[in-house]
């Protein structure tokens, strides 16, 4: 039954996930036409610290939600979970404040001194806004996910994907034409509302299947401790990943600029492979992306179970699948690079960075796959320590190797450090499932009959 759930689930989110995918690639393409490749490069830099911004903002709760929650599931205690979820909530509230109020208080700085162009403030005083949406929504998420009713969730997302295009398109069309600033405004405009409207559909969801699948009257006895010591290791180790991954970002263009190219054509260079090819090659992705979340609950529930022969054959069928459907997508984008840029993005450029990256596509979708089972297995903060190594060595990388090579050394830089990547997580990865049975649980949660 859990299986045919756990398909079901999949199936709805990858495919929701893959509709999503369409929106947001056939709206990137527009864009591309719209603000051209240099007013990608600069929204690509907004996006950026917003996501910097955002971390900072779930902290890791929408993980430590469907941890939390999950955990309560596999020991039989519905009771608890209401009580989760409020801590969560709680949780994401002052998280999402906080990181609200440090943007808007530091835009000015950081457009004007971080990005180096202040054409980005007004942008990032918008997304300020959205932040602690975003915080909430995530808890919420979370909590869904656990449960397995993703129907409504799922809806919810595409609702605010669909509200956020639509008025994006709505306020660009009436922006400046040739001003870069009011079109990343307009475009962070959309989103904002975006956000709200999620939020608020969030909520009226979450409540309503509270309401129908748990008792009105919860108890949460030591779940503040557990919320606090899963969310706030993966939370600090995702602040260093995120602000190296930023920093990065925001080098690249002026390491490009140091290698001889102009201000505008640095700017573009960045765009084409940020906002053009990786997207592309990341598309098919979300197939994965939806299974490696869903496998978190259900590992974690064997974890508590302490059940590690289970936990290791879900673990090799997961990672054969996504190895063959990587190979598959890889070899497809490979040969279909030319009439897929030239079609959704109308350039040559593209083109070409498709192509020179469509052998990456394996190594970054199993690495995809293997992070999800580390954290259904509570080796999260492994995981986060792993991607702040890999986020650390390409900002030393784009220092050393883009003053002189260029968007050649940024295009090593991409392969090595996901290369990286990969390999340390398999190796943890391996290491945890060949421990056994008893291992596999050494650390998991108190199980039904223990004090809680």
């Amino acid at each position: 039954m859990r299986k045919k759930r756990l398909l079901r689930n999949t199936a709805l989110l990858s495919g929701s996930t893959v509709l999503m995918r369409l929106i947001a690639l056939a709206f990137q393409g527009w864009l591309a036409g719209r603000v051209g490749a240099a007013g990608l490069g600069l929204f690509q830099l907004v996006c950026a610290v917003s996501a910097l911004a955002a971390t900072f903002a779930i902290s890791g709760v929408r993980f430590a939600a469907t941890r939390l929650v999950a955990e309560e599931l596999g020991a039989t205690r519905g009771e608890g979970v209401p009580a989760a979820l409020r801590r969560c909530l709680g949780y994401a509230g002052f998280f999402g404040a906080a990181a609200g109020l440090i943007l808007w208080s530091f835009s000015a700085r950081i457009g004007g001194s971080w990005i180096g162009d202040g054409r980005t403030v007004a942008a990032l005083r918008l997304s300020a806004f959205g932040l602690p949406c975003i915080a909430l929504c995530a808890a919420m998420s979370g909590y869904f996910t656990a449960c397995g009713r993703l129907l409504r969730p799922t809806l919810i997302h595409l609702a605010e994907q669909l509200i956020g295009a639509a008025l994006a398109v709505f306020f660009l069309r009436r922006a400046p034409r040739g001003d870069p600033e009011a079109y990343c405004a307009a475009i962070v405009c959309g989103q904002l509302l975006g956000d709200f409207a999620s939020l608020l559909m969030m909520a009226l969801a979450c409540r309503a299947d509270l309401r129908r699948h748990f008792p009105l009257r919860s108890s949460g006895r030591g779940q503040t401790r557990r919320l606090l010591t899963i969310s706030l290791p993966l939370a600090a180790s995702a602040y260093a990943r995120s602000g190296l991954s930023t920093a990065q970002h925001l080098l690249i263009p002026r390491s490009l600029q140091a290698s001889g190219a102009s201000a505008e054509s640095a700017l573009a260079g960045y765009g084409v492979v940020h906002g053009m090819a990786l997207p592309l090659l990341l598309f098919p992705s979300c197939v994965l992306a939806s299974a490696a979340e869903l496998i978190v609950p259900e590992l974690t529930r064997e974890q508590v179970r302490r059940d590690g022969r289970r936990i290791r054959r879900a673990v090799r069928a997961f990672l054969s699948l996504s190895l063959l459907f990587s190979a598959a997508v890889a070899a497809l984008l490979f040969l279909f690079a030319r009439p897929l840029g030239l079609l959704i993005f109308h350039s040559g450029e593209a083109v070409r960075y498709i192509r020179l990256l469509a052998p990456l596509v394996p190594v970054m979708y199993a690495d995809m796959s293997v992070d999800g089972c580390l954290k259904g297995l509570g080796q999260q903060v492994w995981s986060m320590g792993i991607n702040v190594l890999d986020s650390l060595s390409g900002l030393l990388l784009v220092l050393l190797l883009l003053p002189r090579y260029g968007l050649a050394g940024y295009l090593f830089v991409i392969f090595a450090t996901e290369t990286l990547n990969f390999l340390l997580s398999s190796l943890r990865l391996i290491r945890v499932c060949r421990a056994g049975p008893e291992a596999a649980g050494r650390r998991s949660p108190e199980r039904p009959g223990q004090t809680a």
